[in-house]
């Protein structure tokens, strides 16, 4: 129970990552307030934590809605009165297609979403976990920081590089306050996300590399699970990674050493 008498904070709770990441602060004792923008996806989740003796809220917001964030924010701290984790976690793959034929508005989409969604995520929650400190999880990818290989993912290996970036300019800004900030990059990871990825031409921007072996050392080519992802989060939310901040925390079985 390493986190009891905790409050975190999950966005993008509905599935995969973000799903398992909830499941397991509440496994570990805390109180975990859920977040999509898919009402019968969180609903379930909180049900599922609720099932098992956890406690948790859901909400349903777009997190790159401010008035969204403002009062999904507000509500936890009414529920539960405090807020002692956050995991940046719900985004999207966007359109991949090559730079010349990908949209402006495709474009923004991806970085409304992806970037500015993080910021109002952090920007509504560093001023309560201020009060006692805290950690923040954002979740990257291994594509635009060790990657660059993903055959039209510009927007989405920029918004992916960029927090990273975030991550260590908090990491130093935040530290004061007792709080750490780190971040994870996931390679390929069993969600459903690649059915939701629209891709237009970009066989025209693929490189053609093979691995014969499968191109994930550990596994043998197949991807991780949602759950190898939520430990590594649970491990920098906890004490035991109490001088641990601005770091990026590889998940991919060695996938990106291959690229």
């Amino acid at each position: 129970m390493e986190f009891a008498g905790k409050v975190a904070f999950v966005t993008g709770a509905g599935s995969g990552i973000g799903k398992a990441t909830a499941l397991r602060f509440a496994l570990g004792g805390a109180k975990v307030a859920v977040l999509s923008r898919t009402a019968d996806e969180i609903t379930e989740t909180e049900n599922e934590i609720k099932s098992a003796g956890g406690a948790a809220i859901a909400i349903t917001a777009d997190i790159s809605h401010e008035a969204n964030m403002r009062d999904a924010v507000a509500r936890i701290i009414k529920t539960y009165g405090r807020l002692d984790i956050v995991v940046a976690n719900a985004g999207v793959n966007g359109m991949w297609a090559p730079i010349d034929e990908l949209k402006p508005k495709e474009w923004d989409q991806t970085m409304t979403v992806n970037l500015s969604g993080t910021y109002l995520t952090l920007h509504f929650a560093v001023p309560h976990l201020r009060k006692a400190g805290g950690s923040i999880i954002i979740v990257s990818s291994i594509n635009g920081n060790r990657t660059f290989t993903t055959a039209g993912a510009s927007a989405y290996s920029a918004t992916k590089a960029a927090q990273v970036a975030m991550t260590q300019q908090l990491a130093l800004e935040l530290g004061k306050d007792r709080i750490r900030v780190n971040a994870v990059c996931p390679g390929a990871i069993d969600t459903e996300i690649d059915d939701n990825t629209d891709k237009r031409n970009v066989e025209t921007a693929a490189i053609a590399v093979k691995w014969p072996d499968g191109d994930i050392p550990l596994t043998g080519g197949k991807p991780g699970s949602s759950e190898a992802v939520a430990d590594v989060i649970a491990f920098l939310a906890s004490d035991a990674a109490r001088h641990v901040t601005g770091v990026p925390v590889y998940i991919d079985g060695g996938q990106s050493l291959l690229r």
